[in-house]
C-alpha cells in the first residue's frame, strides 16, 4: 500500500502540480490581504477537473506556500501577508532593518520546514489519538484557550504592559461589532449595514502594520532616497542559530501541530501563542521587539506545524481544523470521497499519499525559500518613491478583494492612520490583532459555557484541559514578574 502510495504521490505530472502550488502559494501569501483560505479556495475550481491525488496535493502545496509566505512581506516590509506572519514581523522587519534581512529570511524558512516536517510526522504516527483528544474540547476549554492567548499581550506590548493591555482591551471592543451570535442583537452597528457583520480583522491588520508603513516611508522620503538596505552576504542562518532553530522547531512545532488539531484554532493564534512562550522561556526577554533570532524561528515552526495539525482532524474525523482543511473537505467531497475513518479503510493510498505530498512540499518550500532569499531582499533597494506606491495599491486592493465591498478599504484607510500614530509613540499594534483575533472566540465559548451550564462557573474548572490550561495562564502572567525578581536579585547580590 506505501508503494502504491509512493508511485501515485511522486508521480511527475504531481511534482510538477505540488511545485507549481508551493510557488504559487509563496507568491499569495506575499501579499496583503489574500489570505491562506483565500489563495487555497482561489485554486480550488482549477482542481474540479482533476483527479482526487492531484487535486488534494496541489491545495496542500499551495497551503504550505501560503503559510510561508506571508513571513517574507512580513520580515522585508513590515507587512504581514498573511495573519499568522503578523508576529514574525515584529522582530524579523527589526533585524532587516539593521541589514540581516538574509539571515531572517534564512530563519524564517529553516524553521518553517522543521515545524512542517515535524507536523507530518505527528499527522502519520499519532493523527488518530490527537484528533480524538482534540474532539474533547468544548465550550469552557475553548474560552480557557482564547484567555491563554490573550495573556501573551504582555509579552508583545513592547516597552509598556499596560498600553499593551489596553490596546488589547481596544482590539476585543471592536470585536464586539456586529450581530450578537447568540442573542442576534446588533451591537454598537449605529445603523450601518456594513458593520452588522462585524468588523474583519484582515483590514485593520492591513491598516495597523502595512499602510501605516507606507505613511511612514511617505514622510521619510524627503530624507533619503531608498529604505534601509545592505547587500546580502548569507541566505544561510548563522552558526550559532542553528541549535537555537532545532530547538524551536521541536518544541513550537509540535505546539503549533497540537494547536493546529484543534477545530476552530487557527495558524495566525498558533504564531502569537509561540511567539509569547518563547519570549517566557527567554533568558533576553527583554530584547524582544529589537530583533531577536528566537522570535522568528519560534512562531514561523508554531504556524507551519498548524499545516498538518489542521489535516488531522479532517482525515481522520471529517472535522476541519481551520478553513482552509475545511476547503480541502469540499476538494475530496467533489472528487466522491468522504473524510473520516472511512477513508483510511477504502482509500488508503490516497491517505497516504497526502501523508507524502505533505512531505515533499514542505521540502519544496525549503528549496524554493533558500533559493530565492536574494531575489527577495531585493526589495529593500527599491525606491522608496516606487515601493511606496505598490504599498499603497496592493493595501487598496487586498482589502477590497476580501470582499469587494469599499467599506473595508475605509476600516484599513482608519486604521491606517491609527497604526501611524502608533508608530510615532512606539507602541506595538500586536495587541489590537490579537484582541480582535481571539476577542470572539472567548466571548462566544464563555456565554456557550454559561447556558450549557445554566449559569455554574465552576464549568470552566469541570475538566482536566480546563485546569491545564488555567496553570498555562497563571505561568504566562507570573513567570515573566517571577524572572525580573529572580534577575534583580542576581543584580543585587
Amino acid at each position: 500500500m506505501i508503494i502504491d502510495a509512493l508511485l501515485l504521490a511522486l508521480q511527475p505530472s504531481v511534482l510538477l502540480y505540488m511545485f507549481l502550488g508551493v510557488a504559487g502559494g509563496i507568491f499569495i501569501g506575499c501579499l496583503p490581504g489574500l489570505t491562506t483560505t483565500m489563495g487555497v479556495a482561489l485554486v480550488l475550481p482549477i482542481t474540479f477537473g482533476m483527479d482526487a491525488a492531484h487535486s488534494i496535493l496541489l491545495l496542500i502545496g499551495v497551503y504550505v506556500g501560503a503559510v510561508y509566505g506571508g513571513s517574507i512581506s512580513a520580515i522585508l516590509l513590515n507587512t504581514p501577508g498573511t495573519p499568522a506572519s503578523a508576529a514574525t514581523a515584529i522582530d524579523g522587519h527589526a533585524m532587516a532593518a539593521r541589514g540581516e534581512a538574509g539571515r531572517a529570511l534564512g530563519i524564517s524558512t529553516i524553521s518553517s520546514f522543521l515545524g512542517g516536517i515535524i507536523s507530518c510526522f505527528f499527522l502519520i504516527l499519532i493523527s488518530p489519538y490527537l484528533a480524538e483528544f482534540a474532539l474533547q474540547f468544548s465550550a469552557p476549554e475553548f474560552f480557557m484557550l482564547a484567555v491563554f492567548g490573550l495573556c501573551i499581550i504582555s509579552s508583545i506590548s513592547g516597552r509598556s504592559v499596560l498600553i499593551g493591555f489596553l490596546c488589547g482591551a481596544f482590539g476585543v471592543l471592536i470585536a464586539t461589532i456586529g450581530i450578537d451570535d447568540i442573542s442576534g442583537v446588533a451591537r454598537f452597528t449605529f445603523g450601518n449595514i456594513n458593520l452588522f457583520s462585524g468588523v474583519n480583522f484582515i483590514p485593520v491588520m492591513i491598516g495597523l502594520f502595512a499602510m501605516s508603513q507606507a505613511f511612514v516611508a511617505v514622510e521619510e522620503m524627503t530624507k533619503e532616497g531608498r529604505l534601509e538596505a545592505k547587500k546580502v552576504t548569507r541566505v544561510l542562518p548563522l552558526k550559532e542559530d542553528w541549535r537555537m532553530i532545532f530547538k524551536n522547531s521541536s518544541i513550537f512545532g509540535t505546539l503549533g501541530t497540537f494547536i493546529g488539531s484543534i477545530p476552530g484554532v487557527g495558524a495566525d493564534i498558533a504564531s502569537f501563542i509561540a511567539y509569547g512562550q518563547s519570549k517566557s522561556l527567554s533568558k533576553e526577554s527583554e530584547k524582544y521587539g529589537t530583533g531577536v533570532t528566537d522570535a522568528i524561528s519560534a512562531p514561523e515552526s508554531a504556524n507551519n506545524g498548524v499545516t498538518g495539525g489542521a489535516l488531522i482532524p479532517m482525515l481522520t474525523l471529517g472535522v476541519p481544523g481551520d478553513a482552509v482543511a475545511a476547503i480541502m473537505i469540499g476538494a475530496l467531497t467533489v472528487q466522491g470521497l468522504q473524510p473520516g475513518p472511512l477513508l483510511f479503510q477504502n482509500n488508503t493510498e490516497v491517505v497516504y499519499a497526502i501523508f507524502i505530498g505533505l512531505l515533499v512540499a514542505n521540502v519544496f518550500m525549503l528549496c524554493i525559500g533558500l533559493s530565492s532569499v536574494r531575489l527577495f531582499t531585493r526589495v529593500l533597494i527599491v525606491p522608496k518613491s516606487v515601493l511606496t506606491p505598490i504599498i499603497f495599491l496592493l493595501c487598496f486592493v487586498g482589502s477590497y478583494s476580501l470582499a469587494n465591498n469599499f467599506f473595508d478599504v475605509i476600516v484599513m484607510f482608519i486604521f491606517g492612520v491609527f497604526g501611524y500614530f502608533l508608530k510615532k509613540i512606539e507602541v506595538s499594534p500586536s495587541p489590537i490583532i490579537l484582541g480582535l483575533i481571539l476577542g470572539p472566540m472567548a466571548e462566544s465559548n464563555f456565554r456557550r459555557a454559561l447556558l450549557m451550564s445554566r449559569g455554574e462557573y465552576d464549568t470552566f474548572f469541570s475538566t482536566g484541559i480546563s485546569w491545564f490550561f488555567f496553570i498555562l495562564i497563571l505561568i504566562s502572567i507570573f513567570f515573566p514578574l517571577l524572572k525580573k525578581v529572580i534577575s534583580k536579585l542576581k543584580s543585587a547580590n
